[in-house]
């Protein structure tokens, strides 16, 4: 079977193919914006030769982890066994050329890989952070719903709702049956918290994480009015 041709046209009696290099090249030419539009990829260009310079100096558990094409790894073990100045330079533009071929979520995790080498701290363990501190800014105030909706405009807000009126319901039992037995000189052990607490955590880490579920859980939320409370962890 013959191959479809692909799309193009010649210039010069060179074929350009629509949405190569070169066809954005000539088009961006002709709006008069080819000069800015070359400067913006050699930046982009300079920052992923950058980029896969740092991974040279990524712990070995971390890149494994990464999970990079073949080529790139054998191209950065290349890089470090050559002594030669010169040979290390071209290296280095083999690797940033094979940067530039990463999808943007390859880029983003190098990235984050990166940074949790600087910091000590994991990208996993940041998103859990910033989950807790949103679970409690909406437990305290709905006031705060508006600007979580706005950076996770995808959440089931009836079910986020929901999660929250019954939590705040569960911690004002709590605290009713804690000032019973003190009036009764007893002193309760702290409350364990409720099945609500522990969902309403995981919903907000599944959209921090951007590994939210399409569907929802139609019988998770509505059920919790009815389940005892103080429910195990």
């Amino acid at each position: 079977m013959s191959r479809k041709p692909k799309k193009g046209y010649y210039v010069k009696g060179v074929f350009v193919a629509e949405g190569s290099e070169r066809d954005l090249e000539l088009k961006a030419e002709l709006k008069g914006t080819w000069d800015s539009t070359r400067t913006d990829r050699k930046i982009e260009s300079d920052a992923l030769q950058d980029l896969g310079e740092a991974l040279l100096g990524l712990r070995p558990k971390l890149l494994q982890r990464l999970n990079l094409p073949e080529k790139l790894l054998e191209a950065l073990a290349e890089h470090k066994r050559l002594t030669n100045f010169e040979a290390k330079r071209r290296q280095m533009q083999f690797i940033g050329k094979l940067m530039r071929k990463l999808e943007e979520n390859e880029v983003e995790a190098v990235k984050a890989a990166l940074q949790e080498q600087r910091t000590g701290v994991s990208l996993e363990q940041t998103n859990i952070l910033v989950a807790e501190q949103w679970r409690d800014r909406l437990i305290d105030s709905d006031d705060h719903l508006g600007i979580w909706l706005d950076q996770f405009p995808a959440t089931d807000v009836q079910q986020l709702r929901t999660l929250m009126r019954q939590v705040r319901k569960d911690d004002a039992t709590a605290i009713a049956k804690a000032k019973e037995a003190e009036a009764k000189g007893q002193i309760l052990p702290p409350a364990k918290k409720g099945k609500a607490y522990r969902e309403l955590f995981q919903t907000l880490l599944s959209h921090i994480n951007g590994t939210a579920a399409a569907t929802v859980q139609d019988e998770a939320a509505p059920a919790l009015d009815d389940e005892d409370e103080g429910d195990d962890a």
